[in-house]
């Protein structure tokens, strides 16, 4: 008989030595890795879920200011404003309001719901601005050149280039 090439001859080869592959080293094997695998995905799914709590209630708050703004520029009170901020974004939100001029801010705020939201001290707002529907908003409005005239004195006034302006936007029989 002739030895095989590239291997010693003689030797036994590992199923004449009693050796098989199978189970039975590693049993138990799949089993360890998935307890370590585990808390890594447990850990990753609860941030995904946090993730996704945050971006819901980031689109609950623009909604919220959205919707508080239009009340404010609508002539409610601050009060209401705040009514409305809490119904749409939750208990815990609160509403900033700013007037400049004619136009009206509403900011909301709260933290992020869930137990993570807890440990992990994530506040988010969103913020809304509307043009006053009051009449005092409306005398406010500025003259769309930029003189910082408003249109009811402009037209009562009959300042210089009121015909000028009259010509180029077409603004004949306009009531003011």
């Amino acid at each position: 008989m002739t030895a095989p090439t590239g291997g010693r001859a003689g030797r036994a080869g590992p199923a004449a030595a009693g050796w098989h592959p199978g189970p039975g080293k590693d049993r138990g094997a799949v089993t360890a890795e998935f307890a370590v695998a585990l808390p890594a995905v447990l850990l990753l799914l609860a941030f995904l879920l946090a993730g996704s709590a945050a971006g819901i209630m980031q689109f609950r708050l623009e909604e919220a200011a959205r919707a508080g703004a239009r009340a404010l520029a609508r002539g409610e009170s601050t009060g209401l404003v705040d009514d409305v901020v809490r119904r749409l974004a939750g208990q815990g939100a609160t509403a900033v309001v700013a007037e400049d001029g004619e136009w009206v801010t509403v900011t909301a705020s709260a933290r992020v719901p869930g137990p993570l939201g807890t440990i992990i001290p994530w506040t988010l707002s969103a913020t809304a601005s509307a043009r006053g529907e009051t009449p005092q908003a409306a005398a406010a409005q500025v003259h769309p050149l930029g003189h910082g005239v408003s249109f009811p004195g402009l037209r009562e006034a009959r300042a210089d280039g009121l015909d000028a302006l009259d010509r180029t936007w077409g603004w004949h029989g306009v009531a003011a």
